[in-house]
């Protein structure tokens, strides 16, 4: 019984640990034109909004993706040009 916890205890703690390591990205996108703030990988972004969206930036907070997109004019704004 004493292994089964430990074992259990173990387990629990390895899944702790790699959910942690799967942490969310933000991205801010340029698609169709306008700013768009994400957390869709870029190839989930290009099949929902079509092969010309691309990454502008990336960030581990969607707080900092929020910045940077207003610093660009806001999510909806017109992207800058390349």
């Amino acid at each position: 019984m004493k292994n089964l916890c430990i074992a259990l205890a173990i387990t629990s703690l390895t899944l702790f640990c790699a959910s942690g390591a799967m942490a969310s990205k933000y991205y801010v996108y340029c698609a169709n034109g306008k700013i768009e703030v994400d957390s869709r990988n870029p190839q989930q972004m290009k099949s929902a909004r079509g092969g010309s969206a691309y990454v502008m930036s990336e960030f581990n907070y969607k707080t900092d993706a929020d910045k940077f997109a207003k610093q660009l004019g806001g999510v909806g704004a017109k992207c800058p040009k390349k």
